[in-house]
């Protein structure tokens, strides 16, 4: 017997009989299908233990559904476009593209060492000509539907990273990669009207049940839809009209201030006109040295500089005073606010700071509020007050009357508005998907033709890395000067390049054609091939991206689905988001020297021990802790399974697999019991509960079973051993891909065991001869007894009331009543 499992030897064996058989690469179309997709990497260098748990958590699905029946796609690629790799460029004089296959180059090396089920004909690169040709077409075919549109706008720049971020990429004010605080620049960009979409992409989370509700929940706050009416506020002696959105039309006669964003084009007009320029363009200043998280913040001062003009209330022809104020985003809305200071809590802010009238025109029902007395806004409906014919309705109710009065005189229209803002796509850099346009001063802005692309990157020697302030590509001087498709003219091309979202935002589409890079030609994927798998049925990834790339593919597909190139208008039917792995209390970080390195692990305790604990540590949706003491104890499990099964190996392959249990004795079923058990246990916590940690338990638990029962049993039933060696190993499989391999094998598998049926359990097995019943008393346990399965309520309470535990915490008493809980246990409720 081999005392010790020699994973090296066993994991080399496999790997290489796997690539040999084209394990992961055959497809049977008269199955069902099931595509599973673990959101794919960046190459940013060595794999992390966060890595490794998200692409076993994926690969557990893909196993356990192939041996289920279900013809699988499970395929992986890279997100090799982005800012790390042209910044290592600047750093070490490298070339981004060297660099970044580098990366690729290892990372590959480290997932097929791990096992992982992947068929690599399907592999993609992001940065490769073949796959960013048709994120340019996204891009061509967006531009031709109206839906990329290039306008100057206030846009979030990080000067670390000297580039322009999205809304989504700004978090708490900074840039979502370096951390730099990030600053305001307007410059000309390029956009995806992603905001045509808005009401699908709100409306359609309902049919995604498949979704962790805190995703679902953060995209609809990010969409942020507002129901309520765009209304028109006359400047008095002007032309000029100020719009406000306002989801309170009940609260129209309540206005006592108009206040506007710095950035609002009104502003510099109304302040030319007073006389006060130089000392609103300070304010103007200032402010915008915040985040809009900042300014949005309930517990921001509120400043602002009135501006001499006042605007016309037109319900009630009421002069009111224009101010400029820190707290109005320009972005949000129409970047002007009707304030209303008694049922606003920052504009009640603002007017008690600058001495403005609050008028109460919302009474709760029951109280009358005075605006003298007031100590914060009411923000809730009652009765209106002060509303001239609209006085005495219920808020609701006035609302709807308020509108359409409104609408009649041609002042105010129901209106929704959203949160979302459009996609910002333009980034000052050279590592990523030229934007396929050129200029021409005879024909303006020109997409390039779809037969012409790729608009493939310069090379990198031609390409100044150190220019400041501008893109890289503005350097490349050759490259940039072309002719226009039109005229046939001198043309410039586009020098900026696309968010590396774009890339990610259709990758899971390219996956589906057969020969990822290379096919088709014309399209971004095989039609045919992406109706039967898509959408994808299971896709896992982290939670951060439950915003930025979730929504940007949702945004695709739907595209797509308008065009009528797609049959579905979403792309992920479940969604699964892992927790992060931490050690020693912290998320791993090289600055915090706190990385455990797969490699190592893999190095000393093999991949079997190294998947088997990161699964078992925590449910797959809370964070890990990894443990040395922890994979050291789960090394010695799988040398233990390696043991017994060696062992005891000729013994159960003398075993029957059909044979009759009715003789069997009761240490037999009792350990046949434990099996159908475990089968039953495991097949729920995959398909149902996504608990594979628990899983892991309940196998520890049923070879705990297995060792008791042949320490006992002289002579072990062949028949029954076989039956539980070949089920366990079946069970072990999607867990511990190689040690089940091997086993299989040297238990007589002809086959992979990989390709061969998930176990069913039986339920006569599962039946128990006697059941162990908990006795309480009053709600505390007191004893327990074993009665003959089925007994009925009247024994059970015989037998409790016996129980010599049980006798002295009810003698003497009044039973006032027995409760009972089936198989489980019974409460007796004592005076």
């Amino acid at each position: 017997m081999e005392e010790i499992y020699d994973f090296k030897k066993v994991e080399e064996k496999w790997r290489k009989k796997w690539k040999e058989e084209n394990l992961y690469g055959r497809y049977d179309e008269s199955k069902p299908k099931y595509y599973v997709l673990e959101m794919f990497p960046y190459p940013s260098g060595p794999l992390h233990m966060g890595h490794v748990r998200n692409y076993t958590l994926g690969d557990v699905v893909a196993r356990y559904k192939r041996m289920r029946g279900y013809n699988i796609l499970h395929p992986m690629g890279w997100d090799a476009f982005g800012l790390p790799a042209e910044n290592a460029a600047i750093k070490h004089n490298l070339s981004p593209k060297e660099w970044t296959y580098k990366n690729i180059e290892k990372m590959k090396s480290q997932l097929i060492e791990q096992g992982i089920s992947y068929d690599w004909d399907r592999e993609i690169a992001t940065c490769d000509p073949d796959y960013y040709k048709f994120t340019q077409w996204f891009f061509v075919e967006l531009y031709k539907s109206g839906l990329a549109y290039k306008k100057k706008a206030p846009v979030n720049y990080c000067p670390t990273c000297k580039t322009v971020l999205a809304n989504e990429q700004v978090i708490d004010g900074k840039c979502w990669r370096c951390g730099t605080p990030v600053v305001k620049k307007d410059l000309e960009q390029w956009f995806f009207k992603i905001t045509e979409f808005a009401e699908d992409l709100l409306n359609d989370l309902d049919e995604l049940p498949g979704w962790p509700e805190k995703v679902k929940i953060m995209q609809r706050n990010w969409i942020g839809k507002s129901i309520g009416a765009d209304v028109d506020f006359p400047i008095d002696g002007d032309d000029e009209v100020i719009r406000i959105f306002t989801t309170r039309p009940d609260t129209l006669f309540g206005v006592t201030f108009m206040a506007l964003a710095p950035e609002h084009p009104l502003v510099e007009k109304l302040a030319k006109k007073a006389g006060i320029l130089q000392e609103v363009e300070r304010f103007k200043q200032e402010v915008l040295k915040m985040s809009e998280i900042e300014r949005s913040s309930t517990e921001l001062e509120k400043k602002g500089l009135f501006l001499n003009a006042y605007a016309i209330n037109p319900l009630n022809n009421e002069k009111i005073p224009i101010w400029v104020a820190n707290y109005i985003i320009y972005q949000y809305g129409t970047g002007a606010i009707m304030a209303v200071p008694a049922h606003d809590q920052r504009d009640f802010e603002f007017a008690r700071k600058y001495n403005l009238p609050i008028r109460v025109v919302i009474q709760s029902e029951g109280e009358e509020l005075n605006p003298e007395e007031m100590e914060e806004a009411y923000t809730g409906d009652g009765i209106q007050v002060n509303s001239g014919k609209f006085s005495g309705l219920h808020s609701t109710e006035a609302k709807k009357k308020i509108v359409k009065y409104l609408e009649e005189r041609g002042i105010g229209k129901g209106s929704v508005r959203y949160k979302l803002r459009d996609w910002l796509i333009s980034r000052q850099r050279y590592w990523g998907a030229p934007i396929p346009v050129v200029y021409c001063e005879k024909c303006g802005v020109v997409p390039v033709p779809v037969e012409d692309l790729p608009v493939v990157l310069p090379d990198e020697k031609d390409v100044d890395f150190n220019r400041e302030g501008m893109s890289p590509l503005e350097t490349a001087e050759e490259w940039k000067h072309t002719k226009c498709p039109i005229c046939g003219g001198d043309a410039i091309r586009e020098t900026e390049t696309m968010d590396t979202f774009v890339c990610s935002s259709w990758y899971y589409l390219r996956f589906t054609s057969p020969d990822a890079l290379k096919h088709p030609e014309d399209f971004p994927f095989d039609k045919d091939n992406a109706h039967y798998w898509m959408p994808v049925d299971q896709y896992i990834g982290g939670v951060e991206h439950a915003i930025l790339h979730l929504l940007y593919s949702r945004f695709f597909t739907k595209f797509l689905y308008k065009k009528g190139y797609v049959k579905f208008k979403e792309p992920f039917k479940n969604l699964f988001t892992q927790g992060m792995v931490l050690y020693q209390g912290s998320a791993m970080s090289k600055s915090k020297g706190n990385v455990v390195s797969p490699e190592e692990i893999v190095k000393k305790y093999g991949v079997d021990a190294e998947r088997l604990f990161i699964l078992f540590i925590a449910p797959p949706e809370a964070d890990a802790d990894w443990t040395d003491r922890g994979i050291e104890g789960m090394s010695r499990y799988v040398n233990r399974i390696w043991r017994m099964f060696n062992k005891f190996m000729d013994v159960a392959k003398k075993g029957k697999d059909n044979y009759d249990t009715s003789s069997l004795d009761e240490l037999d079923r009792a350990l046949r019991r434990k099996l159908h058990e475990t089968i039953k246990k495991v097949t729920i916590d995959i398909e149902e509960r996504f608990h594979f940690n628990t899983a892991i338990a309940s196998m520890m638990e049923l070879t705990n079973e297995l060792s008791l029962y042949l320490n006992k049993r002289k002579s072990p039933n062949p028949d029954v051993l076989r039956e539980v060696f070949k089920n366990f190993l079946l069970l072990l499989a999607p867990f511990a891909p190689f040690l089940s391999e091997e086993l299989w094998e040297r238990f007589g598998g002809k086959e992979s065991i990989h390709l061969k049926e998930w176990p069913s359990w039986d339920e006569e097995a599962l039946k128990r001869e006697r059941i162990k019943i908990i006795i309480q008393v009053n709600g505390k346990v007191r004893g327990k007894i074993e009665v003959p399965n089925n007994s009925d309520e009247k024994e059970i309470e015989e037998a409790a009331l016996k129980e010599k535990s049980v006798k002295r915490f009810i003698e003497g008493k009044e039973i006032k009543k027995i409760i009972h809980v089936k198989n489980k246990l019974i409460n007796i409720v004592v005076g």
